[in-house]
């Protein structure tokens, strides 16, 4: 479908759509590593305490607190000749694949344990920092290419289902991948429970047009996290009281569930450019750049408090992820290969988002944004601070089990303190979560019909001030 517009309400083809999204997946094959893996390798191969794993995941994201948001300044008070915001796939995606490769190098292992927290303390901040560029912008990119909120919609869905294929590929392959290369037998539960709580992802997400219809904004996320609920209570119910290996088509059946109610979490993206807009109707600017990087903080927030709860709570119960017995092979030569086959093909995503995107609507402020005046929208603002609350529990949620998953289908094999250490993070703590992110939902007001009348007054105040 070629291209129409009628006040900045463009219509966009799927290959717009789809190339827009191939940058999503491109980030999920480096993030999700990061997410479910790092702590993993961090802790069971290199050996390091993890107490300060902890310590590292806390602040390294505190640092990106101040970070992100000076990105987003950058971006937004400045205009590329590649693009605004999809320059920056090029411009940081070279150095974020380099970065990637040299998380996890297999030379390491043989270093001395002053060494290794060095090169872990250095090789992780700069990911992160790096990570920042890419990752903002382009969440920028959609805020960019059209005001209509169904061509928002589906441009939401389109991204949301590449995301979750590199997670599906990162959470099944990384496991699959370690086993081909030390050259074990594949534990195929294992691989597909760290996964299938995806596998929702591809099926609602195609289908929010219709479910938004069905139930309402509202209505679908009460409807997801509740089925998630379901889920969280049944894996707790058969881990605390039956074999789980004997009960693996229920338990794989439950994750699905956890999954619909985690998928809430994508869903969110969709707010940001609501609250874009929001700011643009108040003040006559579109800091997309700067939203993108505040959502950005928050998104990492939720994940960071994730990466350092889980580690020490779980060494304070009983579970020190370094002396147990780790659920995952442990040669570095594996863990380093998986990791750069992701990067490698993540930029080559990268390369065809950049080619696939077209900036429609993008303002370059007439004087710089100040980090003043970054935090006078952000206080004035109270979507984007409810937004920022949900991106914060939903995500916390999503990644607070997820480097333990793949010790729940061998729960049996650990002494009794341990199994309940992974109970609790793999189900009481995220269902209590979803909770929380309900009542956060419910105190969201922006309704669709307010959207389209803010959208047609600024569409109004351009074509006048055009006419002048």
């Amino acid at each position: 479908m070629a291209n129409e517009v009628k006040n900045g309400y463009y219509k966009l083809s799927w290959g717009q759509r789809i190339g827009f999204g191939s940058g999503d997946l491109a980030q999920n094959l480096i993030f999700q590593t990061v997410a479910c893996f790092l702590m993993l390798y961090l802790c069971t191969v290199l050996k390091i305490n993890p107490g300060f794993v902890s310590g590292l995941i806390l602040a390294v994201r505190l640092l990106d607190c101040f970070w992100s948001p000076v990105v987003g300044k950058y971006i937004d008070n400045h205009n590329p000749k590649l693009g605004k915001y999809r320059a920056y796939l090029l411009y940081g995606g070279i150095p974020l694949t380099v970065a990637a490769c040299f998380l996890m190098l297999p030379t390491v292992a043989t270093w001395s344990m002053g060494m290794k927290i060095v090169y872990a303390t250095v090789s992780y901040t700069l990911l992160s920092m790096i990570y920042s560029v890419v990752n903002i912008p382009y969440g920028s990119i959609m805020a960019s290419m059209t005001r209509d909120n169904d061509e928002v919609l589906i441009l939401t869905s389109t991204r949301m289902v590449c995301a979750n294929i590199g997670q599906i590929v990162v959470q099944a392959g990384f496991p699959i991948g370690l086993a081909m290369c030390v050259g074990i037998a594949v534990d195929w539960n294992q691989a597909v429970f760290m996964a299938i709580g995806t596998i929702p992802a591809f099926i609602i997400l195609p289908l929010l047009p219709v479910l938004k219809k069905l139930f309402g904004k509202k209505g679908l996320y009460y409807l997801l996290l509740c089925v998630g609920l379901v889920g969280f209570i049944t894996l707790f119910i058969i881990g605390k009281f039956f074999d789980v290996q004997n009960c693996n088509v229920i338990v794989q059946g439950a994750k699905v569930l956890t999954g619909v109610g985690l998928l809430v979490g994508s869903l969110m993206w969709a707010l940001v450019p609501e609250v874009i807009t929001d700011a643009e109707y108040r003040t006559g600017n579109r800091p997309a750049a700067t939203v993108n990087a505040l959502a950005g903080v928050a998104f990492k927030a939720g994940f960071s408090l994730a990466g350092f709860i889980t580690p020490w709570v779980m060494g304070l119960i009983g579970f020190n992820l370094a002396s147990e017995e780790s659920a995952l092979p442990t040669d570095p030569k594996a863990w380093f290969t998986v990791t750069c086959i992701f990067a490698i093909v993540g930029f080559v995503l990268l390369t065809l988002c950049f080619m696939g995107s077209k900036e429609n609507i993008t303002t370059t402020p007439e004087k710089p944004v100040s980090f003043k005046e970054m935090w006078e929208e952000f206080k004035a603002n109270k979507c984007l601070q409810l937004v920022l609350s949900i991106f914060i529990v939903v995500f916390l949620a999503s990644f607070i089990s997820a480097p333990v998953n793949a010790y729940y289908t061998h729960l049996s094999d650990y002494n009794p303190t341990v199994q309940n250490a992974i109970l609790i993070f793999t189900t009481i703590i995220p269902a209590i979560l979803l909770i929380v992110v309900g009542y956060l939902v419910f105190k969201y007001p922006l309704t669709d019909e307010r959207l389209d009348e803010m959208n047609k007054e600024i569409e109004a105040k351009h074509a006048a001030a055009a006419q002048k």
